[in-house]
């Protein structure tokens, strides 16, 4: 997976995907027997040691990067329509990076969210009424939408969208990330099930939208090698580091 060039990861194409989908099904079904166990043995730590995964917990959130990269999408696409003369390139740069954040954290996040509520299980709330295994299928509250964690799959599109730009912070965003599935079942929000779900559906689904860009040419580039490469912002970096420069002066 740290492979961020390779089209998909861990060495998925049309011919490995089937026994890749069967090994998630076995991590998921191994995990099962320990879901309970795991859940509560972690929310009867002390509160000192849940206290940074209550902290953390928040990273998994959508809001702090969605409503953001949509701002500044809308606000570049407005731009586009003004007569910004050399300026024009470096802002078509800055909305593909917000439009591509925007997509590949928060379409797997709503993938999430609809699968969820379609699968309705029980949070770990409900644990000594009703076991693991209770359901309400697609009407249901927040208490009965535990399958996939969408916060662990906010978390792990977040640090892959973001490592496909700039592969340098990739692997301490990614420590971020599962420290935040972890978290989530710290806190007492979500099985192991729910979480390792929720990072296979995040890790998909960034990857996918990255492709799907690259396809298109924007922001990436299919190579021969069938390697998908980062084809940089360079109007919108000359255009930062004449700014940064003036503001220097």
């Amino acid at each position: 997976m740290t492979d961020l060039t390779a089209r998909w990861p861990l060495g998925l194409n049309r011919k490995t995907w089937p026994d890749r989908v069967l090994t998630l099904v076995m991590v998921l079904f191994a995990l099962v027997f320990i879901d309970a166990w795991a859940s509560q043995t972690l929310q009867a730590w002390p509160d000192v040691w849940r206290a940074p995964f209550a902290f953390i917990t928040d990273f998994g959130l959508s809001d702090w990067i969605l409503i953001p990269s949509v701002l500044v999408f809308a606000l570049a696409a407005i731009a586009l329509r003004l007569p910004l003369g050399r300026y024009r390139r470096a802002i078509y740069e800055l909305g593909l990076v917000a439009a591509f954040i925007f997509i590949g954290v928060g379409l797997p996040g709503l993938v999430s969210n609809l699968l969820k509520r379609v699968i309705g299980r029980a949070r770990p709330e409900h644990f000594l009424d009703t076991g693991t295994f209770q359901f309400q299928h697609i009407v249901n509250a927040w208490d009965f939408q535990s399958f996939p964690s969408g916060h662990s799959t906010t978390a792990m599109a977040t640090a892959l969208v973001i490592g496909f730009m700039v592969p340098r912070l990739f692997r301490p965003i990614l420590v971020i990330a599962v420290m935040t599935g972890l978290s989530r079942v710290v806190i007492g929000m979500h099985y192991p099930t729910d979480v390792v779900s929720g990072f296979a559906l995040g890790l998909i689904g960034a990857y996918a939208v990255r492709n799907v860009f690259a396809r298109r040419r924007w922001l990436f580039a299919n190579r021969a090698d069938g390697s998908v490469r980062f084809r940089g912002v360079p109007n919108l970096t000359r255009l930062l580091r004449r700014w940064s420069y003036r503001a220097k002066v």
